[in-house]
Protein backbone atom coordinates (compact mmCIF):
# COMPACT_ATOMS: atom_id res chain seq x y z
CA UNK A 1 0.00 0.00 0.00
CA UNK A 2 1.00 3.37 -1.16
CA UNK A 3 1.52 6.06 1.48
CA UNK A 4 0.00 8.65 -0.71
CA UNK A 5 -0.77 7.86 -4.72
CA UNK A 6 -1.17 10.89 -7.27
CA UNK A 7 -3.35 9.95 -9.65
CA UNK A 8 -3.53 11.70 -13.53
CA UNK A 9 -5.72 10.71 -15.81
CA UNK A 10 -4.59 11.61 -19.11
CA UNK A 11 -5.88 12.02 -23.04
CA UNK A 12 -2.87 13.86 -25.19
CA UNK A 13 -1.38 16.05 -22.67
CA UNK A 14 2.09 15.79 -24.04
CA UNK A 15 2.60 19.32 -23.61
CA UNK A 16 2.49 19.55 -19.96
CA UNK A 17 2.77 16.19 -18.32
CA UNK A 18 6.01 16.40 -17.89
CA UNK A 19 5.92 19.65 -16.22
CA UNK A 20 2.80 17.87 -14.17
CA UNK A 21 4.72 14.63 -13.15
CA UNK A 22 7.79 17.00 -12.65
CA UNK A 23 5.98 19.05 -10.06
CA UNK A 24 4.37 16.12 -8.27
CA UNK A 25 7.27 14.26 -7.12
CA UNK A 26 8.91 17.72 -6.16
CA UNK A 27 6.43 18.46 -4.19
CA UNK A 28 5.47 14.88 -2.48
CA UNK A 29 8.65 13.44 -3.15
CA UNK A 30 7.22 10.05 -0.96
CA UNK A 31 4.13 9.76 -3.19
CA UNK A 32 4.01 7.30 -6.48
CA UNK A 33 2.63 9.36 -9.46
CA UNK A 34 0.74 7.05 -11.56
CA UNK A 35 -0.66 8.36 -15.24
CA UNK A 36 -2.97 6.40 -17.18
CA UNK A 37 -2.97 6.51 -20.94
CA UNK A 38 -6.47 6.88 -22.31
CA UNK A 39 -5.44 6.04 -25.50
CA UNK A 40 -3.48 9.14 -26.19
CA UNK A 41 -1.95 9.66 -29.62
CA UNK A 42 0.66 11.85 -28.96
CA UNK A 43 4.01 11.41 -26.36
CA UNK A 44 1.95 11.96 -23.21
CA UNK A 45 3.11 7.96 -21.98
CA UNK A 46 6.31 8.70 -22.98
CA UNK A 47 6.95 11.54 -21.57
CA UNK A 48 5.42 10.72 -18.23
CA UNK A 49 7.96 7.89 -18.27
CA UNK A 50 10.85 9.76 -18.78
CA UNK A 51 9.61 12.01 -15.64
CA UNK A 52 9.73 8.81 -13.07
CA UNK A 53 5.81 8.40 -13.22
CA UNK A 54 4.15 4.40 -13.34
CA UNK A 55 2.44 4.28 -16.52
CA UNK A 56 -1.06 2.03 -17.11
CA UNK A 57 -3.59 2.07 -19.81
CA UNK A 58 -7.36 2.46 -19.97
CA UNK A 59 -8.41 1.47 -23.70
CA UNK A 60 -12.02 2.45 -22.95
CA UNK A 61 -12.50 6.36 -23.62
CA UNK A 62 -13.36 8.71 -21.10
CA UNK A 63 -12.64 10.53 -18.01
CA UNK A 64 -14.78 8.31 -15.30
CA UNK A 65 -13.53 4.78 -17.09
CA UNK A 66 -10.23 5.66 -16.16
CA UNK A 67 -10.74 6.63 -12.40
CA UNK A 68 -12.64 3.80 -11.95
CA UNK A 69 -9.74 1.59 -13.71
CA UNK A 70 -7.61 3.65 -11.29
CA UNK A 71 -9.63 2.96 -7.90
CA UNK A 72 -9.31 -0.95 -8.61
CA UNK A 73 -6.22 -1.88 -9.58
CA UNK A 74 -4.00 1.23 -6.57
CA UNK A 75 -4.18 0.94 -2.96
CA UNK A 76 -3.15 3.65 -1.25
CA UNK A 77 -3.62 5.59 2.10
CA UNK A 78 -4.27 8.47 0.37
CA UNK A 79 -5.11 9.67 -3.36
CA UNK A 80 -4.56 13.01 -4.83
CA UNK A 81 -6.19 13.18 -8.42
CA UNK A 82 -5.23 15.84 -10.59
CA UNK A 83 -5.36 16.26 -14.05
CA UNK A 84 -2.58 16.00 -16.38
CA UNK A 85 -3.35 19.91 -18.13
CA UNK A 86 -1.42 21.84 -15.34
CA UNK A 87 -4.03 24.01 -14.49
CA UNK A 88 -3.84 23.19 -10.60
CA UNK A 89 -0.14 24.16 -9.23
CA UNK A 90 0.62 21.75 -6.61
CA UNK A 91 1.66 24.10 -3.64
CA UNK A 92 -1.45 22.69 -1.60
CA UNK A 93 -0.69 19.26 -2.32
CA UNK A 94 0.95 18.87 0.92
CA UNK A 95 -2.20 20.05 2.56
CA UNK A 96 -4.79 18.45 0.74
CA UNK A 97 -2.86 15.20 1.92
CA UNK A 98 -2.34 16.03 5.21
CA UNK A 99 -6.14 16.36 5.76
CA UNK A 100 -6.82 12.97 4.62
CA UNK A 101 -4.39 11.48 6.78
CA UNK A 102 -3.36 13.41 9.85
CA UNK A 103 -7.48 15.10 10.41
CA UNK A 104 -9.10 11.74 8.61
CA UNK A 105 -11.05 13.43 5.71
CA UNK A 106 -13.13 11.19 2.78
CA UNK A 107 -12.39 13.78 0.44
CA UNK A 108 -10.42 17.16 0.29
CA UNK A 109 -11.95 19.52 -2.38
CA UNK A 110 -9.76 21.98 -4.59
CA UNK A 111 -11.64 24.88 -4.45
CA UNK A 112 -11.13 26.92 -7.81
CA UNK A 113 -14.14 28.93 -7.83
CA UNK A 114 -12.88 30.88 -4.28
CA UNK A 115 -9.94 32.06 -6.11
CA UNK A 116 -8.78 32.45 -9.33
CA UNK A 117 -10.98 30.34 -11.69
CA UNK A 118 -13.42 33.00 -13.52
CA UNK A 119 -10.75 35.56 -14.09
CA UNK A 120 -8.37 32.67 -15.71
CA UNK A 121 -10.76 30.68 -17.22
CA UNK A 122 -12.06 32.34 -20.59
CA UNK A 123 -14.76 29.82 -21.67
CA UNK A 124 -18.28 31.79 -20.21
CA UNK A 125 -19.95 28.92 -20.39
CA UNK A 126 -17.91 26.62 -18.11
CA UNK A 127 -17.92 29.66 -16.01
CA UNK A 128 -21.92 29.39 -15.71
CA UNK A 129 -22.05 25.52 -15.89
CA UNK A 130 -19.51 25.74 -12.04
CA UNK A 131 -21.78 28.09 -10.82
CA UNK A 132 -24.91 26.46 -11.20
CA UNK A 133 -23.56 23.10 -10.00
CA UNK A 134 -22.10 24.47 -7.19
CA UNK A 135 -25.71 26.12 -6.34
CA UNK A 136 -28.14 23.61 -7.30
CA UNK A 137 -26.36 20.59 -5.63
CA UNK A 138 -25.60 22.33 -2.50
CA UNK A 139 -29.53 23.24 -2.08
CA UNK A 140 -30.72 19.63 -3.27
CA UNK A 141 -28.10 17.99 -0.55
CA UNK A 142 -27.94 20.29 1.91
CA UNK A 143 -24.32 20.84 1.40
CA UNK A 144 -21.37 23.32 1.63
CA UNK A 145 -19.33 22.31 -1.36
CA UNK A 146 -17.24 24.97 -3.07
CA UNK A 147 -16.68 23.21 -6.25
CA UNK A 148 -18.42 20.47 -8.02
CA UNK A 149 -16.81 20.13 -11.22
CA UNK A 150 -13.05 20.12 -10.00
CA UNK A 151 -10.93 17.55 -11.05
CA UNK A 152 -8.45 18.07 -8.03
CA UNK A 153 -9.25 16.25 -5.27
CA UNK A 154 -7.59 14.15 -2.30
CA UNK A 155 -9.44 10.88 -1.44
CA UNK A 156 -9.08 8.68 1.66
CA UNK A 157 -8.72 4.72 1.24
CA UNK A 158 -12.17 3.89 2.01
CA UNK A 159 -14.05 6.75 -0.17
CA UNK A 160 -12.28 5.08 -3.03
CA UNK A 161 -13.13 1.73 -2.07
CA UNK A 162 -16.23 1.93 -1.34
CA UNK A 163 -17.12 4.17 -4.40
CA UNK A 164 -19.39 2.47 -7.31
CA UNK A 165 -17.94 4.36 -10.52
CA UNK A 166 -21.03 4.30 -12.89
CA UNK A 167 -20.22 7.72 -15.13
CA UNK A 168 -18.00 6.94 -17.86
CA UNK A 169 -17.22 10.84 -18.80
CA UNK A 170 -16.67 14.09 -17.27
CA UNK A 171 -19.72 13.88 -14.96
CA UNK A 172 -17.78 11.29 -12.61
CA UNK A 173 -16.71 14.68 -10.43
CA UNK A 174 -20.54 15.00 -9.68
CA UNK A 175 -21.09 11.53 -8.46
CA UNK A 176 -18.14 11.85 -6.53
CA UNK A 177 -18.83 14.83 -4.51
CA UNK A 178 -22.83 13.65 -4.39
CA UNK A 179 -21.99 10.45 -3.30
CA UNK A 180 -19.77 11.92 -0.71
CA UNK A 181 -22.69 14.01 0.88
CA UNK A 182 -25.35 11.55 0.74
CA UNK A 183 -23.59 8.82 2.58
CA UNK A 184 -22.09 11.67 5.05
CA UNK A 185 -18.53 11.37 4.70
CA UNK A 186 -16.51 13.99 5.77
CA UNK A 187 -15.87 16.73 2.94
CA UNK A 188 -13.39 19.88 3.31
CA UNK A 189 -12.37 22.36 1.07
CA UNK A 190 -9.06 23.49 0.17
CA UNK A 191 -9.03 26.65 -1.63
CA UNK A 192 -6.60 26.19 -4.69
CA UNK A 193 -5.53 28.46 -7.82
CA UNK A 194 -6.86 27.78 -10.77
CA UNK A 195 -4.63 28.42 -14.22
CA UNK A 196 -5.50 28.66 -17.76
CA UNK A 197 -4.36 25.65 -19.84
CA UNK A 198 -1.07 27.14 -22.17
CA UNK A 199 -1.25 28.03 -25.38
CA UNK A 200 -2.11 25.48 -27.92
CA UNK A 201 -3.01 22.92 -25.08
CA UNK A 202 -7.12 21.91 -25.70
CA UNK A 203 -9.83 20.80 -23.82
CA UNK A 204 -11.43 17.71 -24.06
CA UNK A 205 -14.53 18.95 -22.40
CA UNK A 206 -17.41 19.96 -24.56
CA UNK A 207 -19.36 22.28 -23.08
CA UNK A 208 -22.97 21.49 -24.13
CA UNK A 209 -23.21 17.84 -24.78
CA UNK A 210 -20.71 16.99 -21.20
CA UNK A 211 -22.81 19.88 -19.67
CA UNK A 212 -26.14 18.24 -20.41
CA UNK A 213 -24.35 14.59 -19.14
CA UNK A 214 -23.75 16.40 -16.11
CA UNK A 215 -26.89 18.03 -15.31
CA UNK A 216 -28.64 14.45 -16.13
CA UNK A 217 -26.58 12.60 -13.72
CA UNK A 218 -27.31 15.32 -10.71
CA UNK A 219 -31.30 14.64 -11.65
CA UNK A 220 -30.68 10.82 -11.49
CA UNK A 221 -28.23 10.90 -8.52
CA UNK A 222 -30.82 12.76 -6.77
CA UNK A 223 -33.81 10.53 -7.70
CA UNK A 224 -31.51 7.77 -6.37
CA UNK A 225 -30.77 9.43 -3.16
CA UNK A 226 -33.44 11.24 -2.32
CA UNK A 227 -36.45 9.59 -3.66
CA UNK A 228 -39.12 10.88 -1.46
CA UNK A 229 -38.46 14.65 -2.28
CA UNK A 230 -38.08 13.64 -6.42
CA UNK A 231 -41.30 11.81 -6.67
CA UNK A 232 -43.07 13.76 -3.84
CA UNK A 233 -42.54 16.96 -6.09
CA UNK A 234 -44.38 15.08 -8.69
CA UNK A 235 -46.89 14.21 -6.73
CA UNK A 236 -47.58 18.04 -5.33
CA UNK A 237 -46.99 19.25 -8.90
CA UNK A 238 -50.14 16.36 -10.28
CA UNK A 239 -52.29 17.21 -7.19
CA UNK A 240 -52.21 20.87 -7.84
CA UNK A 241 -52.79 21.30 -11.71
CA UNK A 242 -55.72 18.54 -11.40
CA UNK A 243 -57.09 21.10 -8.59
CA UNK A 244 -56.30 23.79 -10.85
CA UNK A 245 -58.18 22.20 -14.23
CA UNK A 246 -60.59 21.76 -11.45
CA UNK A 247 -62.06 25.10 -10.53
CA UNK A 248 -64.07 26.07 -13.17
CA UNK A 249 -65.72 22.49 -13.05
CA UNK A 250 -66.34 22.62 -9.46
CA UNK A 251 -67.34 26.79 -9.58
CA UNK A 252 -69.88 25.37 -12.28
CA UNK A 253 -70.81 22.50 -10.30
CA UNK A 254 -71.85 25.20 -7.16
CA UNK A 255 -73.71 26.97 -9.51
CA UNK A 256 -75.45 25.17 -11.24
CA UNK A 257 -75.88 21.46 -10.06
CA UNK A 258 -74.72 20.03 -13.23
CA UNK A 259 -71.33 18.66 -14.39
CA UNK A 260 -70.95 19.71 -18.18
CA UNK A 261 -67.24 18.37 -18.67
CA UNK A 262 -66.93 14.73 -17.47
CA UNK A 263 -63.86 13.66 -19.83
CA UNK A 264 -62.01 16.89 -18.14
CA UNK A 265 -63.02 15.88 -14.46
CA UNK A 266 -62.05 12.16 -15.23
CA UNK A 267 -58.45 12.94 -16.33
CA UNK A 268 -58.19 15.19 -13.43
CA UNK A 269 -59.20 12.39 -11.29
CA UNK A 270 -56.46 10.25 -13.05
CA UNK A 271 -53.93 12.87 -12.26
CA UNK A 272 -54.90 12.81 -8.75
CA UNK A 273 -54.39 9.20 -8.12
CA UNK A 274 -51.00 9.35 -10.32
CA UNK A 275 -49.93 12.19 -7.73
CA UNK A 276 -50.45 9.73 -4.77
CA UNK A 277 -49.29 6.59 -6.65
CA UNK A 278 -45.93 8.68 -6.83
CA UNK A 279 -45.91 9.71 -3.66
CA UNK A 280 -45.86 6.26 -2.06
CA UNK A 281 -43.59 5.06 -5.05
CA UNK A 282 -40.87 7.43 -2.78
CA UNK A 283 -41.78 6.42 0.15
CA UNK A 284 -41.51 2.86 -0.42
CA UNK A 285 -37.79 3.93 -2.20
CA UNK A 286 -36.86 6.24 0.63
CA UNK A 287 -37.24 3.44 3.43
CA UNK A 288 -34.59 1.57 0.56
CA UNK A 289 -32.20 4.05 0.48
CA UNK A 290 -32.31 4.48 4.50
CA UNK A 291 -31.40 0.44 4.28
CA UNK A 292 -28.66 1.28 1.60
CA UNK A 293 -27.22 3.73 4.12
CA UNK A 294 -26.97 1.58 6.71
CA UNK A 295 -25.74 -1.32 4.70
CA UNK A 296 -23.23 1.55 3.69
CA UNK A 297 -21.37 1.75 6.75
CA UNK A 298 -21.30 -1.80 7.27
CA UNK A 299 -19.50 -2.03 4.00
CA UNK A 300 -17.03 1.17 5.23
CA UNK A 301 -16.22 -0.61 8.67
CA UNK A 302 -15.01 -3.64 6.59
CA UNK A 303 -12.91 -1.22 4.17
CA UNK A 304 -11.35 0.22 7.12
CA UNK A 305 -10.34 -3.15 8.59
CA UNK A 306 -9.02 -4.14 5.56
CA UNK A 307 -6.84 -1.06 5.78
CA UNK A 308 -5.52 -1.97 8.89
CA UNK A 309 -4.49 -5.52 7.90
CA UNK A 310 -2.56 -4.13 4.61
CA UNK A 311 -0.86 -1.45 6.68
CA UNK A 312 0.13 -4.37 9.32
CA UNK A 313 1.12 -6.13 6.30
CA UNK A 314 3.27 -3.48 4.60
CA UNK A 315 4.74 -3.44 8.37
Amino acid sequence: MDKIAILIPCFNEEQTIAKVVGDARKTLPEAVVYVYDNNCTDGTARLAEEQGAIVRREYRQGKGNVIRRMFREIDAECYLMLDGDDTYPLDCAREMADRVLEHGADMVVGDRLSSTYFQENKRLFHNFGNSLMRTGINSLFRADIKDIMTGYRALSYEFVKTFPVFSQGFEIETEMTIHAVNYNMQVENVVVEYRDRPDGSMSKLNTYSDGLRVIRKMVQLYRNYRPLHFFGAFCVLLVVLALLIMIPILSEYLRSGLVPRFPTLIVCGFMVLAGIQSFFAGIILEVMAAKDKRDFEYRLMGTSAEKRRKKADDR
